[in-house]
């Protein structure tokens, strides 16, 4: 079941927490996150889940930042969230993939009483 905005707000303090809270980020069945102005950059295009990829920390400038192309940016949202006895969901918004962004590859869901940052 996905929860009303409603529902969303009447849990906030207990089985629900975001931090910061904005009640402008409130939808009819959904919150809005936000993007950290810090992302994460892989210093190597080839990715070896055997190793530690090395990783450049980079910050979003005021005026934006202009994506390269064929380079992964893992970003986290500034929000922090906590749920209890719910299954969190995060979803990309059709705005920014008619622009080609991917909100998440292969991690919409969060596990049962999921605490932190989304990355």
């Amino acid at each position: 079941m996905i929860l009303s905005g409603k529902d969303i707000h009447s849990r906030l303090g207990k089985e629900i927490k975001i931090e910061p809270f904005s009640e402008s980020q409130l939808n009819p069945n959904s919150y809005n996150l936000r993007l950290h102005n810090e992302l994460l950059v892989y210093n190597e295009t080839e990715l070896d889940m055997r190793k530690k990829n090395e990783a450049t920390l980079i910050s979003i400038p005021e005026d934006g930042l202009l994506l390269e192309t064929h380079k992964l940016y893992l970003g986290r949202t500034i929000e922090y969230t906590e749920t209890d006895g719910l299954v969190p969901m995060l979803e990309g918004r059709s705005s920014v993939g008619r622009l080609g962004l991917f909100v998440h590859v292969t991690a919409g869901f969060g596990d049962v009483g999921f605490c932190g940052f989304w990355t």
